[in-house]
């Protein structure tokens, strides 16, 4: 007697069911996906106790032919493909034909549809996946799906729900991604009669972030826009200063089809390279347009994962797109936050405001600014190793001067500074600096005499080299020092504090990134060679792994047994600090499965510019600290430390004013 049979439908689409319902999320997704697909400029969602009692979507669109009803139910019946071709041109959210018939094979479902416009429609009423009843009924234009106890004859699966809070929590987040997905759609999320979301559908894609997010996070973010022959991007990323504790806040939108993708989230996060905090994550809704064949979405159950035919492409892309526009802004974050929204304001309701725009208040700026003469950004002139290494040993020079006593700022005896205008794409920013960089040399002593003359110029060296493109920085006028830590500035903006370690952090960051990208004709000979232990096993990994410390420029050889000797390694390597130093990228490299060169760069000029940067309740004198502005405001991107963390927070005139009650 033959054991293979065929399975009953009824079965069969239960075992479907598993797979496309999962919970009560995956049901609005479906129908919501559908009413996307056929059209609709208004969604509305009503759910009840988490969705398990009730799911209602009711749409606008272009509803379902009356004779197409009853087909619509089963398995793999769909309008959206003909043939296999279709497959690799797919343009539709939904193509698969088995969201109804898995939906009505666990709940009891009851559809309303109508595509004319004379008020007459067709209703069905399905239970468990049998037909109970089709008929005409008065109905508007589009399509009414209303879901009823779901999963009410598979209690195996309810009994794995999770909580009605957690199922709405999933159920929330997809409306979210709908939302930020189709701005032009006017999205109603309702849940037991409380209205948690409901956007305006006039395509603003801010105005739906500010209705997601709030209104403060909308005014963090910046407008991003960029294309090539096979991509299309468009979209908002926040500035570094507004960041969220895991990734959710990342929204990736491929052909409006909200997906998951790792290597587009590690792009967006490697575009704030150094400008965000560890285990903190940018705000991103980013939308990339491109042809439907360079782009997979037949590769997961729920269409959430898709894989791309040119990632090494698109990879790249996205991520200096995103990094072109933070380069152009000013990330200094304002100590003080006001609440736009009031105590009473929700989150949820979309309000009319106004966003400005960044680069038209930069243009802006820069047309009412008096013209002046360009600034010359300073050259490294011709010194030989030996000079270059005395000049450079900041660490050793601020332990020198913490031992001193540092004398009193004074309020006069400033030089005075000029206004430069670089070009930033199709704007002109203004920015200054001293003007003894015209010169390219070391800026004068201002106020009290350094006992240090020699200050300057060491600073000077530190990052001689990393001025390709230098961003907006303001004209600050140093007031003083607070505990050893914190510099404090001014100008007719506000108020200024300089972390001064993350500061000088960051001006030796891009220095040694620089050197480290050449190496080879930096080693010098050590006379005592430095000698190094490791366990066994990481004896037996490093002595494969030692052509990558040539690669910067470290040179160790195995000596024997469980010791390296360093023959030789770079000359401007901190001072004193070679051999811990050492020691820590031989961690590194241990400790990576995959060594990427870029990365054994980036981490060693991160260990060398946090062992060579000042440190705090460290007193500076009044030279020291102004060269310490000067160097910072000649970086590439002077706002936050190779760490993440912020170097400058301001304090606006209008904040002091409210801290004071001089404004109400």
């Amino acid at each position: 007697m033959a054991k293979i049979h065929i399975l009953d439908e009824h079965i069969a689409n239960q075992i479907a069911a598993g797979e496309v319902v999962e919970r009560p999320a995956s049901v609005v997704k479906e129908l919501v996906e559908n009413s996307i697909d056929a059209g609709a400029t208004r969604i509305e969602v009503h759910v009840e106790e988490g969705g398990l009692v009730s799911i209602r979507v009711s749409d606008n669109g272009s509803g379902i032919e009356p004779d197409d009803c009853g087909t619509a139910f089963y398995r793999h019946a769909t309008s959206k493909i003909e043939n296999s071709r279709d497959l690799f041109h797919i343009t539709s959210l939904g193509f698969r034909g088995e969201a109804l018939p898995s939906i009505a094979a666990v709940a009891k479902v009851e559809l309303m549809t109508s595509n004319r416009d004379d008020g007459m429609g067709r209703r069905i009423r399905m239970e468990g996946g049998k037909l109970l009843a089709e008929e005409d009924t008065p109905a508007p234009r589009g399509t009414d799906i209303h879901v009823k106890e779901l999963f009410f004859n598979t209690p195996a699966r309810l009994k794995y729900m999770k909580t009605i809070q957690t199922e709405l929590g999933h159920i929330s987040d997809f409306m979210y991604r709908i939302a930020l997905s189709h701005p032009e759609i006017a999205i109603t999320l309702r849940h037991n009669e409380n209205q948690l979301i409901k956007t305006l559908g006039n395509g603003d894609l801010l105005q739906v972030i500010a209705a997601v997010y709030g209104t403060q996070a909308a005014k963090a973010m910046l407008p991003i826009q960029a294309e090539n022959l096979d991509f299309e991007i468009s979209g908002y990323v926040s500035l570094p200063e507004w960041t969220r504790s895991n990734r959710n806040g990342i929204s990736t939108i491929v052909n409006g089809r909200y997906i998951r993708n790792y290597g587009l989230n590690q792009a967006i996060q490697r575009a704030y390279h150094t400008l965000l905090p560890i285990n903190r994550f940018p705000l991103a809704v980013l939308e990339i347009k491109m042809h439907p064949s360079l782009v997979d979405v037949n590769v997961h159950p729920a269409k959430l994962e898709v894989r791309f035919s040119k990632e090494q492409e698109l990879y790249p892309f996205v991520e200096e797109s995103i990094h072109r526009v933070l380069r152009h802004e000013v990330l200094i974050p304002q100590a003080v936050k006001q609440n736009i929204g009031g105590k009473n304001s929700s989150s949820f309701v979309q309000e009319q405001f106004h966003f400005p725009n960044r680069s038209a208040q930069a243009d802006s700026a820069a047309e009412t600014a008096s013209a002046s003469e360009t600034v010359n950004l300073p050259t490294t002139s011709d010194q030989t190793p030996s000079a270059i290494a005395n000049n450079f040993s900041s660490n050793e020079l601020f332990s020198q001067k913490a031992k001193e006593q540092s004398k009193p700022y004074s309020s006069s005896g400033y030089s005075d500074r000029v206004q430069g205008q670089w070009q930033i794409g199709n704007s002109v920013v203004r920015e200054e600096r001293p003007t003894t960089y015209r010169g390219g040399s070391v800026p004068a002593q201002r106020g009290s005499q350094s006992s240090n003359p020699e200050l300057a110029s060491r600073l000077l060296a530190s990052s001689a080299d990393s001025h390709a493109e230098i961003p907006s920085f303001p004209e600050l006028t140093l007031i003083g020092q607070h505990h050893g830590t914190y510099l404090i500035a001014q100008n007719d903006q506000g108020l200024y504090l300089i972390d001064q370690h993350a500061a000088h952090e960051r001006v030796n960051y891009e220095f040694y990134y620089e050197k480290f990208g050449q190496p080879a004709n930096a080693s010098q000979e050590l006379l005592l060679p430095i000698t190094l232990e490791f366990t066994p096993s990481e004896t037996d990994q490093l002595k494969d792994r030692l052509q990558w410390f040539e690669q910067v420029g470290v040179y160790l050889e195995h000596f024997g047994g469980q010791t390296f000797r360093v023959r030789s390694h770079p000359y401007w390597f901190p001072k004193g600090e070679e051999k811990e130093l050492i020691e820590e990228m031989a961690e590194w490299v241990l400790g990576e499965r995959m060594i990427d060169l870029a990365k054994l760069r980036e981490k060693s000029s991160i260990l060398c510019s946090c062992k060579a940067s000042i440190k705090a309740n460290q007193k500076l004198t009044e030279q020291e600290a102004n060269t310490l502005l000067d160097r910072l405001g000649a970086c590439r991107q002077p706002y936050t430390c190779p760490h993440g963390r912020p170097i400058v927070v301001s304090f606006s005139t209008y904040d002091l004013e409210k801290l004071f009650k001089r404004v109400m």
